[in-house]
């Protein structure tokens, strides 16, 4: 099993169920050729460098996963068949130093989709008492001040 990355851009005409339909969809093509994704990186809706069939934008979506060399042509036929992929590119880490940068992306990716999870819910639970606790501060030397007067 080698490991590889797949970036492709998805046509920006989409609403964000179908775009996230054409990414399950994407995945599906990798798992039902026997590959295990190791990873996901939802890059989000991106300008290109140059129009692609008159979009100027697309959505990026990289997966990193482990799969043996001989389904990697069967992949990239289904996904030139595809329509509502503007590009992709098929990466192969091969040598150790390669193959330790792919295992650093995947930390990674995985990192970054856990990441706002894990800041989303204890950001608000956090930030209020310290707004409730800063003006307690400011108005208890006033009211010792009065109280001193």
């Amino acid at each position: 099993m080698r490991k590889y990355e797949n970036l492709v851009i998805v046509k920006p005409t989409f609403t964000a169920e179908e775009i996230q339909a054409n990414i399950t969809a994407i995945e599906e093509v990798i798992t039902s050729n026997g590959g295990e994704i190791a990873a996901r990186n939802a890059m989000g809706m991106r300008k290109l460098a140059y129009p692609i069939e008159k979009n100027e934008r697309g959505y990026y979506h990289v997966v990193y996963y482990t799969i043996a060399p001989a389904a990697i042509a069967e992949i990239e036929r289904r996904f030139r068949i595809n329509e509502d992929l503007l590009r992709f590119v098929t990466i192969k880490y091969d040598t150790n130093r390669e193959i330790t940068a792919w295992n650093a992306l995947v930390e990674k990716a995985n990192k970054v989709t856990e990441a706002p999870k894990a800041e989303e819910t204890p950001a608000p639970t956090e930030e209020a008492p310290v707004v409730e606790e800063a003006p307690k501060a400011e108005e208890a030397p006033v009211a010792t001040e009065a109280a001193a007067e």
